[in-house]
């Protein structure tokens, strides 16, 4: 190696030893000495294009320093593109790097005009400064706070090839479905849930139930006032858990935790093609029987999709329930904005110790499905608790 001349960033070590790797053994023809006598530009390798130029001149024949600067200059001072194509390896000064790092710039899109095509801090300022540089591919950066993309699942053509054609039928979707699938498909991305379980004794509750319905009121066409159901003992018990464990009615938001001082509660009721969820506002303060013509009234219009947006918007907590269908137990999933919805099975005999003994008795299980956000483990436990004992003792839910 006669000369090295090191511009801008330039790591001199590295340069010198990639020269020094790179050196013959023996003397170049004649023809390469011409070249590079003369001043003409340095080519990089057939496997390595930007890298560092094959030396001037063999150690035993070397060339006069002046031809060698000379050399150095002329590819110094002519900018090229370095690292165009696919896998090739980039050569830029370790500033460089960062500068386009932190500018999202996509290095090889740059000219250098370092040493050999080397790029440099001020070519990337260049570039970024007259709007030539192309930009890293990758994410895209979200505003803080702004939710991740919902992930996709398999696409319609994918799905229907695994599938003998002719062998099913498409029916497209409607406003309700794909709002129903939207919403659930966001709740379950979104919220951290976990689930608490119960068995609850309904004995009681069922002997108060065909008390209170024997003794209703009859109109003048001998039809009752009212009939509780299982269920409106569920939405009333579930209002006033709430009322005894205020740090459970809660609804979660990025900036604060809403606490709420009624307790709104969602019933799921299921229509033709779908799913909604009628809200029986101010539980806590209703008598079952209201609960009951309330739940009837709203049940038979959202059948009819007659229910109007604030009959089934928001709500505190909710019931799903379906038992009616002989379902023991199963998870249901939360509806933003409510933290807690309570899942419920159906009532059978079992046999249970009791005084040490065994007997039977009507058990219901229940799933406290719970934002872990906004509702810790043992505050939904207390809050399941609470449930449990105003539906044993279902005669404190009259007072």
């Amino acid at each position: 190696l006669i000369g090295l001349i090191a511009a801008e960033g330039e790591d001199a070590k590295a340069v010198a030893g990639a020269a020094a790797q790179g050196a013959p053994s023996s003397a170049p023809p004649p023809a390469a000495k011409a070249d590079v006598s003369s001043g003409a530009k340095a080519q990089p390798g057939a496997g390595a294009q930007g890298a560092t130029p094959a030396p001037p001149a063999a150690a035993d024949a070397p060339a006069p320093a002046s031809a060698s600067v000379t050399a150095g200059e002329r590819a110094a001072t002519q900018p090229r593109r370095n690292g165009q194509a696919k896998g090739e390896r980039v050569f830029a000064s370790p500033l460089a790097r960062r500068v386009a790092k932190d500018a999202g710039i996509d290095l090889s899109s740059i000219s250098g005009s370092g040493p050999h095509g080397r790029i440099v801090e001020k070519d990337v300022k260049s570039a970024l400064a007259g709007g030539t540089a192309k930009r890293t591919p990758g994410p895209q950066a979200q505003m803080p706070g702004a939710r991740p993309p919902m992930p996709t699942g398999m696409s319609d053509e994918v799905i229907k090839k695994l599938f003998e054609p002719g062998s099913f039928t498409e029916v497209p979707h409607d406003s309700m479905r794909k709002t129903i699938a939207r919403r659930l498909a966001e709740a379950k991305a979104t919220i951290p849930h976990f689930y608490l379980s119960v068995d609850c004794h309904i004995d009681a509750l069922l002997r108060l139930r065909q008390e209170i319905n024997a003794a209703a009121p009859k109109d003048k066409d001998g039809r009752p006032a009212y009939k509780v159901s299982v269920n409106d003992f569920v939405i009333k018990a579930l209002a006033l858990a709430l009322m005894r464990v205020p740090d459970a009615n809660v609804s979660w938001t990025e900036n604060a935790m809403l606490k709420h001082k009624d307790a709104d509660v969602g019933v799921a009721v299921s229509i033709p093609g779908g799913l909604i969820t009628p809200i029986v506002r101010k539980a806590q303060a209703k008598t079952l029987s209201a609960i009951s013509n309330e739940m009837k009234d709203l049940a038979q219009r959202a059948k009819a999709r007659k229910l109007k947006p604030q009959e089934y918007e928001g709500g505190t907590t909710a019931v799903s329930n379906l038992g009616m269908f002989g379902v023991t137990n199963f998870s249901a999933v939360i509806n933003p904005p409510q933290s807690t919805i309570l899942a419920v099975g159906t009532g059978e005999k079992r046999v249970v110790v009791k005084n040490d003994a065994p007997s039977i008795a009507t058990v219901m299980s229940v799933t406290l499905s719970t934002d872990h956000r906004a509702v810790d483990g043992a505050l939904g436990a207390e809050l399941l608790s609470a449930f449990k004992t105003l539906i044993e003792h279902p005669a404190s839910m009259l007072v």
